[in-house]
């Protein structure tokens, strides 16, 4: 997290006026404006002075002599930080967008797409989600399958439902019963097991040689999935931010995959709970200079999750953007644990049981 000087209350009031007001004006903001627009109770000097000292700390910065001041990349991480407090979505819009998310098919790609889309539309800005993935993924189920002579499909279905499918070339032609009787063989000794796991049980469990050949082969498709720094990948509202500087790097960001997954392995591993504020790459991404990413995890944490994030110019309404990521979040979570939990029926009734309660209290 970043070091900050301390500074006085006042100081911290003119700072988030200045910030607010940049973020809703794009206009600079001098000491004139904060006393007599905002009602700061002291003297236009006394409010230059804390300008000055602001200014000097690197929290706003002046574009020319005789100009207001304007945030710096320091001064919205102050303020992120430490000034912003708590702020929710309005009610109306949280009942729209949990009714948005009730009206969808109970199908993980729709489910995508449809918070992609209502973090576009909510921040104005551009966003993506990031399909969940198994922190390590898990054997569910095996099928091979004949196909003609020597050639058979193995088909290897994960924990989370990702499938994976393989032709193979056996030493010899087997029927199907065959192939069959040593799928079910590894699937009774493998269930929910990862790719370590699956490795020792092979090793310890007497196989014959097809369903050792089957064991390598499951081994290596669980550890290169393992391998996958991230799933797919939706995204949404590119053309909410073309007058922007940043949109160069947000494009960047959105399309380098390798890029994406050191920023989202970063910011995990630097306390990847709640929502993080990214501002012009906290000093570690030059490519994410002019943006700032609002980011949160959503799913299982320590087994089945993903992120949902908002990106778009530094210059964005802070508290608005981290409550829709934090309640898109919120929702995604009900989302995944009830699609990988319970009977669709079932999950289609108690997805959003709990921010009805939440919405309930607010009325």
């Amino acid at each position: 997290m970043t070091e900050f000087h301390q500074l006085t209350e006042r100081q911290e009031r003119i700072l988030a006026m200045v910030v607010r007001s940049f973020i809703e004006t794009g206009r600079p903001v001098g000491s004139r404006t904060l006393v007599e627009a905002f009602g700061l109770d002291v003297s236009s000097a006394t409010a230059r002075n804390d300008l000055a000292a602001l200014g000097e700390l690197g929290y706003v910065a002046q574009l020319h002599t005789s100009a207001g001041r304007i945030p710096t990349e320091r001064g919205y991480r102050y303020f992120v930080q430490k000034l912003l407090g708590e702020f929710h979505l309005p009610l109306h819009e949280r009942q729209m967008i949990r009714h948005q998310f009730h009206q969808a098919r109970l199908e993980l790609d729709q489910w995508m797409r449809l918070s992609a889309a209502i973090l576009a539309r909510t921040a104005r800005s551009a966003s993506f989600v990031t399909a969940p993935q198994a922190r390590a993924n898990r054997y569910k189920h095996l099928q091979l399958i004949a196909t003609q002579g020597r050639l058979v499909l193995m088909v290897l279905v994960l924990y989370g439902g990702e499938v994976k499918q393989q032709m193979l070339t056996l030493a010899e032609p087997l029927s199907q019963a065959r192939l069959s009787a040593a799928a079910d063989r590894l699937n009774s000794l493998f269930l929910d097991m990862d790719s370590d796991e699956v490795a020792a049980r092979a090793k310890a469990g007497h196989l014959d040689t097809l369903e050792e050949e089957m064991s390598r082969l499951v081994v290596d498709t669980l550890r290169r999935t393992d391998y996958q720094p991230i799933s797919d990948v939706y995204r949404d509202g590119l053309v909410n931010i073309l007058d922007d500087e940043g949109t160069r790097h947000v494009v960047r960001l959105l399309e380098e995959r390798t890029l994406l997954a050191s920023v989202l392995a970063d910011t995990q591993a630097q306390g990847g709970e709640g929502v993080q504020v990214v501002i012009g790459g906290d000093g570690r991404w030059e490519e994410l200079r002019d943006c700032t990413m609002i980011l949160s995890r959503y799913g299982v944490t320590d087994s089945f999750s993903g992120t949902v994030a908002v990106v778009g110019p530094t210059r964005m309404p802070y508290d608005r953007n981290v409550a829709a990521v934090r309640y898109v979040a919120d929702l995604m979570s009900g989302f995944v644990y009830e699609y990988f939990a319970q009977e669709p029926t079932e999950a289609r009734a108690n997805i959003l049981e709990q921010s009805e309660v939440e919405t309930d209290r607010d009325e």
